[in-house]
């Protein structure tokens, strides 16, 4: 297999500890040749201390002999006081640091003391326990990989979960469940997989698998979209159940709802039916990138299959039928398809616009109602007596 190297170091953010005193650390996801994902946690002054010994021991790419001939990247030395705000604007630079270290020749970027530095220590695995007084503080990295220290609005508050059925990991990045375990979600993935915290443990779970501790008609999904999003099928699938589809690898489809358990609906000329999104790929993308999740870890189960689940709510979050998705999706088709007649509104317009149209349209004018006066002026004197002589 070859001796273990990283293929790439991503910085999540850091975090505010106040055990055994106040300080910060970062959050790093290292990924390992073999396909696994290691979440460690460093000091700003370890990584220094580790970076000073890193030029030590390549003076010459360190620039120590010629400045011209440096490489390795440079890092500010810590400073007398780190604060949040330090914490914070650092992200950017180890950022860059991290990307320009796995881009240095191999006897560098492979060396025994950049690999130790980044393996998963005893401390990574030990989470603060449930008796602090009070937690750690995280602050998660955004998404664009911009910092700004006056962004700063407070630490990220981690959705709270529980497990509705008892899980048993199949890989090393996975994280076994009980059921009725609560668990802090640090990212929820697309493809069904989110990245959850327990105690002393960390990875990755089945979406399928989790129910919010507030409600259960939380409003996360997305509403359906019957115009579709062109994807492409990286892998085959045989359907399972019946509300499924079958595809071969290859095939274009279009994505009319994005699920976060990672089972999309599709849709196939006239056929919809649920399909894992792990197997289904944007055109442009990293095609590589994505068949490497998939033999890590493979699409998640669904909550159909889930046997012995048990749900802490009396009612569980209505989903559409694949009868509903199939009629709503013909309909839309068939609108699209239809000529637009001169004059009136186009059938691709949404069904609300339509409304919003009508309603917009002037109505006809409405005659003001007679004074009494005028009414009076009309009638006949025979009239007029009966009326004078009732008052």
């Amino acid at each position: 297999m070859g001796d273990p190297f990283i293929r790439h170091i991503a910085l999540l953010g850091f975090e505010k500890r106040f055990v055994p005193s106040q300080h910060y650390v970062y959050m790093f996801l290292v990924k390992w040749q073999d396909l696994s994902e290691k979440v460690v946690y460093r000091r700003f002054t370890d990584i220094y201390e580790f970076h000073k010994i890193l030029k030590e021991m390549f003076p010459i790419e360190a620039g120590d002999i010629n400045p011209e001939n440096r490489i390795i990247p440079h890092l500010p030395a810590p400073r007398w006081f780190d604060g949040q705000r330090t914490a914070e604007s650092r992200q950017g630079t180890l950022t860059e640091y991290c990307n320009a270290l796995m881009g240095l020749p191999v006897k560098i970027s492979r060396c025994s003391h950049l690999l130790d530095f980044f393996k998963v220590r005893p401390d990574d695995l030990k989470l603060p326990a449930d008796s602090q007084v009070k937690k750690p503080e995280t602050y998660l990295m955004p998404k664009d990989g911009k910092t700004n220290a006056a962004d700063i609005t407070g630490p990220i508050i981690l959705q709270t979960y529980r497990a509705i059925a008892d899980y048993e990991k199949s890989s090393g990045t996975e994280m076994a469940l009980a059921s009725g375990d609560v668990v802090d979600v640090v990212e929820k993935s697309e493809s069904g997989w989110w990245f959850c915290q327990m105690k002393s443990k960390r990875g990755w779970v089945p979406a399928s698998y989790l129910e919010p501790l507030d409600s259960p008609d939380e409003a996360e999904d997305p509403e359906p979209n019957y115009a579709g999003e062109p994807y492409v099928t990286i892998k085959a699938y045989t359907a399972m159940e019946e509300d499924e589809v079958s595809l071969g690898e290859g095939e274009t489809i279009d994505v009319i709802h994005k699920l976060l358990d990672g089972w999309w609906v599709v849709r196939k000329d006239d056929i919809t039916g649920y399909f894992p999104s792990m197997y289904l790929q944007k055109s442009g993308q990293d095609l590589a990138q994505a068949r490497r999740q998939i033999k890590s870890r493979g699409a998640p189960p669904r909550r159909s299959s889930i046997r012995n689940a048990h749900s802490i709510h009396q009612r569980s979050r209505k989903r559409l039928s694949q009868d509903t998705y199939r009629r709503n999706s013909v309909r839309y088709l068939q609108q699209r398809r239809r000529p637009a007649r001169p004059g009136t509104q186009s059938a691709e317009a949404p069904l609300h616009e339509q409304r919003q149209t009508e309603r917009a349209k002037p109505q006809p004018a409405v005659p003001p109602r007679p004074s009494a006066d005028l009414i009076l002026h009309r009638c006949s004197e025979s009239t007029k007596r009966k009326l004078a002589s009732a008052v």
